[in-house]
């Protein structure tokens, strides 16, 4: 079989053309260095590497050089196992830029890979010979459906390399239009056969080839285009080394344009109606090529977007872990001082702590109860793991004991398993994780004793309850200082204070309760309590509002307790406005019982 033919003209730079681009600017010489036929030796070379991938064959030699032996792009020549290769193809690309052996480099010129796959698919496929004497019309013709067919059987294998083989039609159709070796009808069905027949084997799609299609049928006619589609189609299906079935289909090619060729009148035009048709369908794929990579590259594109975001996103919250991580530690602090922002000591007069009493003998009746609410709350019931067994321990169940005895009687492997033994399991009981951020500023003075009697409470209870249980209180203004800290010790005294500060930092509050008290951790009876009215300026809002979403949607309860009709609602968190500052310790207690109830 001979190589196929693909004529191109090759484009040669003028001499005053090269002249100019060596004076042009400032004098300098041409900033791409001349290419010689030794430059592209190692293009060939890399080329031959990738063509192994490509065609499943080893043997192959591939020459890349300026201009080719055949005169066209590129061309295969079965006998002497070789792909040569038009170096124009690459251009403006000089051989240094060009590095096939490096995958994906192909995405820089794919008009040339493209006609590289063309000729892999050949080297894969096209291996059938022709027989000695045969008609050399018979050969063109099974040369021509070879093109379609050789892509299609290459389509099947490599579907990812449709994309370069839509290219390399456009490189190689268009110059077969131009200058056509063959005359009138042959022409047009020369040219069905290249365009549609790449349809058929799916390179093109049918939307793409419709001006092809409708000017083959208006010159060729519709039933002998039908007769050369059923040829090309039982072509596709020829096998590689099939020489006999292709030259068959050639066979009748040919005499299906004998037949109905002299009957159909050519138009005086034909060459440049079939060449404004193809130009068509090559305008056509490729505004879709290009539609397919503008989208290819916006998914890219969003991709790497959110990627990045999701990297710039874990980075923020692992800063964001860190600065609560020194926050906690500069609040829970052993002396019991103020902390600024920055972690710093605060000045003593805004430490709002005005001392330390003994619990009351209601606090300490209340404390009691939680923890017996809380230990009904957090018991689970015995988990049951039932298993079954052909021997003792167990229970005999006596259907499994006649069943595995008749299946011993019959010969068979018994399966039966007649012995039923239940275990029964403790589950663990989960601990609590409660923390309090009461607002200290100076609209909350009334929250002050109700809340120092509730965070003893808390603290008291759940230390009673379970020795794994944690509770902490934050009075946060501008400032923030721990009335009770993280510890497994049930406070002995109840820790006072006072609300006559200014601003609020409770997004830093809450950052220092879930640190200590990991709220964020699933596994534990997990509360929030905010005692606050929420008054609060945009960015004090905004902070706050971030750190509640990320609680809430880590599984942890979020309460906020408001004592005034003019209190503001913190969205992200269940409110309850508690017109009576005495019933807040019974309201923090029930939501904690409520808590340890939900986990699971």
């Amino acid at each position: 079989m001979s190589a196929h033919h693909h004529v191109q003209s090759p484009a040669a730079t003028p001499d005053d053309d090269a002249d100019l681009a060596r004076w042009d600017d400032d004098g300098a010489p041409p900033a791409q260095p001349r290419s010689s036929p030794a430059a592209w030796l190692r293009v060939g070379a890399e080329l031959g590497d990738r063509l192994v991938a490509l065609s499943g064959r080893n043997d192959l030699l591939v020459t890349c050089r300026p201009g080719t032996r055949s005169g066209a792009p590129a061309a295969f020549f079965p006998a002497l196992d070789e792909v040569e290769f038009d170096a124009g193809l690459f251009a403006p690309l000089q051989p240094h830029e060009i590095h096939p052996r490096i995958v994906g480099d192909e995405e820089r010129y794919p008009a040339a890979w493209g006609v590289f796959v063309h000729e892999a698919a050949h080297a894969a496929h096209s291996v059938w010979t022709q027989p000695a004497g045969a008609d050399p019309r018979v050969v063109e013709a099974a040369l021509l459906l070879e093109e379609s067919r050789a892509e299609g059987a290459h389509l099947i294998t490599r579907p990812t390399d449709r994309t370069y083989l839509r290219t390399s039609a456009r490189t190689l159709v268009m110059p077969d239009i131009a200058h056509p070796t063959l005359q009138g009808i042959e022409h047009a069905a020369s040219v069905a056969a290249l365009v549609l027949g790449r349809r058929d084997v799916g390179i093109l799609d049918a939307g793409e080839t419709r001006a092809v299609a409708d000017l083959c049928e208006t010159v060729l006619g519709a039933d002998l285009l039908a007769t050369l589609t059923r040829i090309w189609t039982a072509a596709h299906q020829c096998a590689d080394h099939d020489a006999t079935t292709m030259l068959a289909h050639a066979q009748k090619w040919c005499d299906a344009l004998d037949t109905a060729a002299p009957a159909l009148p050519v138009p005086e035009n034909l060459t440049d109606l079939l060449s404004g048709a193809v130009g068509v369908v090559m305008d056509s794929t490729a505004a879709t090529d290009a539609a397919d990579l503008a989208a290819q590259a916006a998914a890219t594109n969003a991709v790497a977007a959110q990627s990045k975001a999701q990297a710039q996103d874990r980075a923020r919250r692992a800063g964001q872990r860190r600065k609560a991580a020194a926050t906690a530690k500069s609040v829970f602090n052993a002396r019991g001082t103020t902390v600024a922002p920055d972690g710093t000591p605060a000045p003593n007069d805004d430490n709002p702590v005005t001392g330390t009493r003994r619990p009351t003998a209601a606090e300490q009746s209340a404390a009691a109860r939680l923890s017996r609410a809380l230990r009904a709350a957090a018991y689970r019931e015995r988990t049951e793991e039932r298993t079954t067994s052909p021997t003792p321990p167990g229970r005999l169940n006596m259907r499994a004991a006649l069943a595995r005895d008749a299946q011993r009687a019959a010969g068979s492997v018994p399966t039966a398993e007649p012995f039923t033994h239940t275990r029964r399991r403790p589950s663990p009981t989960p601990p609590l994780r409660v923390g309090i951020a009461v607002d200290v500023s100076g609209s909350m003075r009334a929250a002050c004793a109700p809340v120092a009697s509730a965070a003893w409470i808390v603290a008291r209870a759940a230390a009673l309850t379970d020795p794994d249980s944690l509770t902490a209180t934050i009075a946060y203004d501008q400032h923030l200082t721990a009335l009770t800290r993280p510890t497994h010790r049930a406070p002995e005294r109840v820790t006072t204070f006072d609300a006559n500060g200014g601003n609020h930092n409770l997004g830093d509050a809450i950052d220092a309760l879930d640190h200590g008290l990991e709220l964020n951790r699933p596994g534990t009876g997990r509360l929030l309590v905010i005692v606050t009215d929420a008054l609060y300026d945009s960015d004090e809002t905004a902070a706050a509002v971030t750190r509640v979403k990320q609680l809430t949607t880590a599984g942890c309860a979020v309460l906020q307790l408001t004592l005034t009709a003019r209190s503001q609602h913190l969205p992200g968190t269940t409110l309850l406005h508690l017109p009576q500052p005495s019933s807040a310790p019974a309201a923090i207690a029930k939501a904690a019982t409520d808590a340890i109830r939900r986990t699971r």
